[in-house]
C-alpha cells in the first residue's frame, strides 16, 4: 500500500465549500506520471496537484497539475492552493514574503501575507499572448454558448500558459443563463489549442467588477468554479483591449454562482504585470493510501 500526505483546499473563499478546491498530495517524490493522472482522475476535482523537490535552485519546490483527463504547465487556482497547503504544512517558508514555485511554464512568483497563523498568496501571472478569433469562430462562439458576444470587444484567445478563448457578455443576467453546448465546445477548444472558455460581464455597481464563468469541457471540466488562470486571462483581455478606464487597475471578479459556489477573486495590474490572488481554507486533510 503507497501512502501519501493529502489535503483538499478550497481556494478563493474564506468560508469552506464556497470556493474552487485543489486536491493536494503534499510528497508526491517517486510517483510517476500515469499514477498522478489516476490520482487526478479518482478526484474527479477540477485540478489535482503534486508537490515534488525543485530541479531549479532558486524554487522553493515543484509542482505537476492535473485534470481528470491530462496535465497542465500551468493553473491558477492550483497554484494559489498548493502554496497554501505547502506553507501550512510547514514544508517551505517564504523569503522576503515570496514563494516561487517551478511548473511547466518556468518560475512562478507567490506573494505570501500571514495574518496570524494564516497565510493569503497571490500569484504573478506567467507572460501572455493575446490573438484575436478569426470571424469565423467568433460566430462558433455564440453558438456554442447559444449567445452572441460583445463584438465591440474582439474575442480573443489568450495563453497564460492555460489557455483559454475569452469574450465579453452583455449582462451579468445574460453570463448567468448560459448553457452552453459542451460537446461542440470541446472540438472547438481542441481545434484552438485551447483549455477552455472564460466569459464575463460587468457589474454596473457593488464590489465586483465582472462576474466570470469558465468553461473546459475537453480537459474533462464542463464548468470550473472558480478559475484562477481564466481569470488572469480576462485581465489581458482587459487591458489589451483597452477596458481598463472602466474596470479599473485593481478590482474584485465574482465566479461559481451558477455551481453554488461564491469565489472572491482580487486583480492587481499594471501595463507589465497582472498579479491574481484570493483567500484559501483547508477542507480536507490526511493521507491518500492507492
Amino acid at each position: 500500500m503507497n501512502t501519501r500526505a493529502y489535503k483538499v483546499v478550497d481556494v478563493f473563499t474564506s468560508s469552506p465549500l464556497k470556493g474552487n478546491p485543489v486536491a493536494v498530495v503534499l510528497d508526491a517524490d517517486g510517483l510517476d506520471s500515469q499514477t498522478m493522472q489516476n490520482i487526478a482522475r479518482w478526484t474527479n476535482l477540477s485540478e489535482t496537484t503534486f508537490l515534488l523537490p525543485p530541479t531549479n535552485s532558486d524554487a522553493h519546490y515543484r509542482l505537476r497539475i492535473f485534470t481528470p483527463q491530462s496535465e497542465l504547465p500551468f493553473a491558477g487556482h492550483p497554484t494559489l492552493g498548493s502554496a497554501f497547503a505547502a506553507l501550512e504544512a510547514g514544508i517551505v517558508q517564504p523569503r522576503n514574503d515570496l514563494l516561487i514555485q517551478e511548473c511547466g511554464v518556468g518560475l512562478i512568483t507567490l506573494e505570501v501575507q500571514k495574518t496570524g497563523s494564516a497565510h493569503q498568496v497571490s500569484f504573478g501571472l506567467p507572460p501572455a499572448k493575446l490573438v484575436s478569433l478569426e470571424a469565423s469562430d467568433v460566430v462558433e462562439l455564440d453558438a456554442i454558448l447559444g449567445q452572441a458576444v460583445v463584438k465591440s470587444a474582439q474575442p480573443a484567445v489568450v495563453n497564460v500558459g492555460a489557455v483559454w478563448v475569452v469574450a465579453q457578455l452583455p449582462s451579468v443576467e445574460t453570463l448567468l443563463a448560459l448553457t452552453p453546448d459542451y460537446v461542440r465546445s470541446a472540438q472547438f477548444e481542441r481545434r484552438l489549442g485551447a483549455t477552455g472558455l472564460s466569459v464575463f460581464a460587468k457589474y454596473e455597481e457593488g464590489d465586483k467588477a465582472i462576474e466570470v464563468r469558465s468553461f473546459a469541457p475537453s480537459c474533462g471540466v464542463n464548468e470550473d468554479p472558480v478559475c484562477g488562470s481564466g481569470n488572469g486571462s480576462i485581465a489581458v483581455f482587459l487591458r489589451e483591449r483597452g477596458l481598463l478606464p472602466t474596470i479599473g487597475e485593481s478590482y474584485k471578479a465574482g465566479q461559481g454562482q451558477c455551481l453554488g459556489r461564491d469565489g472572491i477573486v482580487s486583480v492587481r495590474m499594471d501595463r507589465n504585470s497582472i498579479t491574481v490572488g484570493g483567500n484559501c481554507v483547508t477542507c480536507v486533510e490526511g493521507t491518500l493510501s492507492f
